[in-house]
This record gives C-alpha cells, structure tokens and sequence, in this order.
C-alpha cells in the first residue's frame, strides 16, 4: 500500500520536495492524523477541555521516565499507560472533588511535569528526551503511518456512535442523563481516546504544541460555523489545509514542520475571526 502511496504522489506532485521517501511519508501522516486532530478538537473547544489536551501532552514526559525506570525501549506504551491514567483520574477527581476543573488540572500538570523532568534529568539524561518536545513529522515511518491509520479510524467510528451523545452532553448534562445517557462513562471514554490519539501523536508534533493542533481548527470554525456539521466540516478543511501547507512551506524554509503548521492554523484562526466579524458588521447594519 505505501507503494503504491509513493507512486501516486510521483505522479500527481512534480515537485522538489515530492521526490524525497520523508516527505512523502509526512505527507500522509498529515493526511491521515489531520481529520482526527480536527474532530476531537470540536469535542475539546465544545467542552472546554483545552486546558485538559496541554496536561495530556505534557503528561508524556512522565510516561516516558516510567519507562525509562522500567528499562522499556519504546515509551509509546508507558505514554499511553499514563495519559489513560490521567485521563480516567480527571474524570474521577471531577465527579467529587470541590475545586474547580482549572485547578485540578493545574494539580496534575504540575506533578506530571515535575515527576518527569525530576527522573529524566536524572545524571544529565534530560537532553536525550529532548526531541519529545517538538516533535519530528519527518521521521515517521510507515509502520508509525499504520498506527496512526488505525487509530484513526476507531476514532471516527467512535464517532458515529457517540458523537451525537457527546454533543448532547456538552451542552446540557442533566438533559443527557434524562435521555438515559451514561454521562461518566461517555466522558470518560472520550478523555481515554483522546489520550491515546495525543500520546502516538507525540513523536510528529511533540509535547509543546500538541495541544494547538487540537484546538485552533476547531476555534477557527466556530467563529462562523451555524451548525454542527457545518462545525466539524471546517474544522477538517482548516487542520487539513494547514497541515499540508505547514509541510511543504518547513521544507522551504528549513524550519520545523508541527511548528510551522501551526503557524498556518493561527492565520486561519485570524482570518476566521476577521470574516466572523465583517459578517456581523453587515448584519447589523441591514439591520440598522
């Protein structure tokens, strides 16, 4: 299938760039990882869990000094191990915990951060971890693609089977509840996705900019989105677009690709918000 994969882009993109096995391998990382980026970042900006996806990023760095503890390796399962943790421990601490969502996520990103640094800096060792920080689109390899094909599709049949009860519950809990809906075990199995996708995402993206890949496509889209199809359609094209534009323009510029794809969500975010507001002007002048 990859073969074919590197035929099909030698024959449609006669360009540079396209020449290299790298690229066209981080080019299909972008389009496999983008849509899933895209439709669980509805979920997150609707439920405002941004704050949640940058303590599962930074969360890594915890899994990957147990697994240095443990002689493990591959970190990736130790990641997973963690932020599944993580993810069902938050949903724990908010059924009954007093304090605000905020600050119990402060809590944990605080002990995640320090617990990881303090075992990896451990006789200098720190810097060899280093790259889990940005992140290396370029270096994924076609079985990583696989994974990453895999998950992706569990995430959109996910999807369709709870994505409407995902919905419901963003907006009105206790109407959900009425409808029969397990409201605990829905948000909990979502965080734990949500976990899973972010912790094999690590190694294309890294730690410190994961958390924008999830949230800006959404965040731009609701600036004019008027429904929920509408919501998640352009939150897809805007992850989608800007990946590939992010990869191809890193290539030219020699800068790092998670960054510079970013950069590009930023300007859809603008430009979003700008034509939001142009919209609105207009309204209210007819209106006037």
């Amino acid at each position: 299938m990859i073969d074919t994969w590197y035929k099909l882009v030698d024959a449609l993109l006669p360009f540079d760039w396209a020449h290299y096995v790298f690229m066209k391998n981080a080019l299909l990382a972008v389009f496999v990882v983008t849509p899933v980026y895209a439709v669980l970042g509805t979920m997150v900006v609707s439920n405002r869990m941004a704050f949640f996806t940058d303590v599962l990023g930074h969360s890594a760095l915890a899994g990957i000094a147990i697994g240095v503890i443990c002689g493990i390796h591959d970190p990736t399962w130790p990641m997973i191990g963690m932020a599944v943790i993580l993810a069902v421990l938050v949903n724990v601490f908010k059924g009954w915990t007093r304090a605000s969502m905020d600050t119990t996520l402060g809590v944990f990103l605080a002990f995640m951060v320090a617990l990881g640094v303090t075992l990896l800096s451990r006789q200098g060792g720190f810097v060899k971890y280093t790259r889990y920080l940005i992140g290396d689109v370029l270096a994924v390899t076609p079985s990583e693609i696989a994974w990453l094909a895999f998950i992706s599709l569990a995430v959109l049949a996910y999807w369709c089977l709870a994505g409407n009860a995902l919905i419901l519950t963003s907006v009105n809990r206790s109407l959900a509840r009425s409808r029969r809906i397990r409201v605990f075990l829905l948000e909990t199995s979502f965080t734990v996705l949500l976990a899973v996708v972010v912790m094999l995402s690590i190694r294309l993206v890294g730690v410190l900019i994961i958390n924008s890949l999830l949230v800006l496509p959404a965040a731009a889209s609701r600036n004019f989105a008027r429904d929920t199809r509408a919501y998640t359609s352009w939150a897809v094209i805007f992850s989608m677009v800007s990946g590939v534009a992010g990869l191809v323009m890193s290539y030219y510029w020699g800068t790092a690709s998670g960054a510079t794809i970013v950069l590009f969500l930023v300007g859809c975010y603008v430009a979003s918000a700008a034509a939001a507001h142009i919209v609105k002007d207009q309204r209210q002048g007819r209106a006037g």
